[in-house]
C-alpha cells in the first residue's frame, strides 16, 4: 500500500507545502478503501509454524510459563535476571502480556523468547553463546487520519449526536473538553448545527489497536463557527490553536462538569428556591448527581475552603492576578484539598452535594474576575498561551494543508489519509 507523506510534520510543510496539497488529493483517491492484511506479530523470516504465543493468564509468573515451555531452574533464574536488569520488568500482568518462544524448527530447543507487554512495545530475549541477551523493541504505529462528521437533531445531546456520527467514546470525551473551553453545551447546542472531528486510528500489523490524537474540530456553536488544530511548536510542545494560531485551550473552563445541565443561570435577580426572595445569582447551577466528582476548572491554589449557611461546604480557587472561581454545595472535599493546596486543571477538587441553600444536588459554579462576579458563559476566558511569530507562521501553512485534507476526507468519509 502507497503511504502519504506526513502532512502534520511542519518542516514537511516548510519544505513544501504545495506539493503537499498535491500528494493529499492523490492519497484520498490511492486510499481509499484500502486495506492491508493482518500478520504475525514479529518479523524475522521465521515461519509462523514455529512460533508459540501464550497469554498470561491469573497466577501466571515467568518462572512457570518458562519451566512449562522446557526451560531449566537454571535457565529461568537467568532470564529472570536478565529482564530485571536490562528491561525493568520483574511482573507479568495476567490478560494482557504475551509470551511468544521462537525456535528455528519444530524440534529445536527456544532461541528466542518476546514479552508483549503492549502492541507498541516488546521485550525480546535471544540465546547466545554467552547466555541470554535482552532487547527493548520500541514499535512504531501506523497511524490514520479519519473523519467523521455529524449534526444535532431535536432532542439530541452532543454525545448522542457524537456516538450516532461514529465517533469513539475517548475521542468523544477528548473533544468535549476542548469545545468546553468555548462552549456551554446546555446551551450552545440546537438541532441542526454541524460538527466534525479529525482524529489518529493506531495500527499495527493491519489492525487497529486503538484511537490516538484529536488533530482538528469544528463545531457550528450560537457564537460562531469553533475550530481547533493540534500543532506541535519548535520547542517540541504541543496544544490546541484557532484558525487564526491563537491558544484555543482557555485557562478556565466555562462547564468545569462534562454533560452536566444548567439548571439555573448568572442573572442580577433572580428570585431564590429556598429564601423565596429575589436577589442575585452570581453563579452557574449545574445539575448532578451527589457523589459526582467537581474537576477545578484551571489550575490554581485553593485559597479558601469552608462552609457556610448559603453555600455549603465550597473551595474557592485563585488561578492568577485577575481571575477565582467559587464551588459550592459540595457533599465533601477531596482528600488533600486544603488552604494553599495547587491543584492542575481538572484535578477533582471535591463532589456534588446539597449542603447549604439547595433544594437538591448540584453545582454551583462562580467565576470571580478582579474581584467582580461576571457570567461564566459569557465572560472573555484568556488562552494559556499563543504562537510566537515563526511558530505562527508556520501553523498558518500547516493549517491550510490541513484544511485541503479535511476537506477531501469530508467528501469521502469512508477514506482516511495515512500518516
Amino acid at each position: 500500500m502507497k503511504k502519504a507523506k506526513d502532512i502534520l510534520n511542519t518542516t514537511n510543510i516548510v519544505r513544501g507545502i504545495f506539493a503537499l496539497a498535491i500528494i493529499l488529493i492523490i492519497v484520498a483517491v490511492v486510499l481509499a478503501f484500502t486495506h492491508r492484511k493482518g500478520g504475525s506479530i514479529l518479523h524475522d523470516g521465521t515461519p509462523d509454524d514455529n512460533r508459540h504465543i501464550v497469554v498470561v493468564n491469573s497466577g501466571d509468573t515467568l518462572s512457570k510459563i518458562l519451566t512449562e515451555n522446557g526451560f531449566t531452574n537454571a535457565q529461568v533464574l537467568e532470564i529472570a535476571q536478565v529482564l530485571k536488569s536490562d528491561a525493568n520488568l520483574t511482573s507479568l500482568r495476567a490478560d494482557n502480556d504475551k509470551i511468544e518462544f521462537v525456535r528455528s524448527d519444530a524440534d529445536a530447543p527456544v532461541s528466542k523468547i518476546v514479552i508483549i507487554p503492549s502492541p507498541w512495545r516488546q521485550i525480546e530475549i535471544t540465546g547466545t553463546d554467552d547466555g541470554w541477551k535482552c532487547q527493548t523493541v520500541e514499535i512504531q504505529p501506523e497511524r490514520r487520519a479519519v473523519y467523521r462528521a455529524g449534526e444535532i437533531l431535536d432532542g439530541d445531546s452532543f454525545y448522542l449526536a457524537g456516538a450516532r456520527a461514529g465517533i469513539p467514546d475517548g475521542i468523544l470525551a477528548e473533544v468535549y473538553d476542548l469545545l468546553a473551553f468555548e462552549m456551554d453545551f446546555e446551551r450552545d447546542v440546537r438541532a441542526g448545527q454541524h460538527f466534525s472531528v479529525l482524529y489518529e486510528e493506531n495500527f499495527a500489523n493491519g489492525q487497529k489497536v486503538d484511537n490516538g490524537n484529536v488533530l482538528a474540530v469544528q463545531f457550528e456553536a450560537l457564537r460562531g463557527n469553533v475550530k481547533m488544530y493540534r500543532f506541535k511548536k519548535a520547542d517540541g510542545k504541543t496544544g490546541y490553536y484557532d484558525e487564526n494560531g491563537n491558544g484555543a485551550i482557555k485557562s478556565l473552563k466555562r462547564t468545569p462538569i462534562n454533560n452536566a445541565k444548567v439548571t439555573s443561570s448568572f442573572s442580577t435577580s433572580r428570585k431564590h428556591p429556598v429564601l423565596g426572595y429575589t436577589r442575585a445569582h452570581k453563579g452557574v447551577d449545574f445539575r448532578a448527581s451527589t457523589g459526582t466528582p467537581i474537576p477545578a476548572a484551571g489550575a490554581g491554589r485553593v485559597v479558601a475552603r469552608g462552609y457556610n449557611n448559603g453555600h455549603g461546604n465550597y473551595i474557592k480557587l485563585r488561578h492568577n492576578s485577575s481571575f477565582e472561581t467559587l464551588y459550592a454545595h459540595m457533599s465533601r472535599f477531596a482528600k488533600g484539598v486544603v488552604v494553599g493546596t495547587t491543584v492542575k486543571q481538572g484535578q477533582t477538587i471535591g463532589y456534588v452535594g446539597s449542603t447549604g441553600l439547595s433544594t437538591g444536588p448540584h453545582l454551583h459554579y462562580e467565576i470571580i474576575k478582579d474581584g467582580k462576579h461576571v457570567n461564566p458563559m459569557t465572560v472573555k476566558l484568556p488562552a494559556i498561551s499563543n504562537l510566537g511569530k515563526e511558530d505562527k507562521e508556520k501553523f498558518l501553512e500547516y493549517r491550510k494543508t490541513l484544511d485541503a485534507g479535511i476537506e477531501h476526507l469530508s467528501q469521502h468519509p469512508d477514506w482516511f489519509i495515512q500518516l
